[in-house]
């Protein structure tokens, strides 16, 4: 699944992310580079609101473990955030993008064991809201994925 499907995708199936502009942008070296437009995602004070720049870092952490999922051939599965931390840095002031780091090999390796074993894995994502070189917002979240 290349990303403007899985992009469709959100749209259809989490009408919220359609309505913040959330755009999958590409894949870089280690990491899955998304954003939103600051116009639909902006608060009271004209900066990022926070509940925007949250639902950014937590979709963006679930789609590289839905890619991950998909890459090792499971076409159906269920994927929740059961525990996430995220720090507000600095304000948000512009149109914004998240990058998130993807899983390394060994976490792979071990993610594919865990599926084929007990039908259930979890993987531990990191994100990032970063604004002129700026890191805004800090993440890190546990996903469980049931195949």
């Amino acid at each position: 699944m290349d990303l403007k499907e899985l992009e469709k995708k959100l749209y259809k199936e989490i009408p919220l992310t359609k309505f913040m502009e959330i755009k999958l942008d590409k894949i870089e070296k280690n990491s899955l580079i998304s954003s939103a437009a600051f116009k639909k995602n902006k608060n009271d004070k004209n900066t990022g609101f926070a509940g925007s720049l949250s639902t950014l870092v937590t979709i963006s952490g679930w789609c590289a473990c839905y890619l991950n999922t998909i890459k090792l051939g499971y076409e159906k599965s269920m994927i929740a955030i059961i525990k996430s931390d995220t720090a507000y840095k600095a304000a948000v002031t512009k149109d914004f993008y998240c990058e998130t780091t993807l899983p390394t090999q060994e976490e792979i390796n071990l993610f594919k064991k865990k599926l084929e074993s007990k039908k259930s894995s979890s993987l531990r994502m990191k994100s990032q809201i970063i604004e002129n070189g700026k890191i805004c917002v800090k993440f890190e979240g546990i996903y469980i994925i049931k195949v």
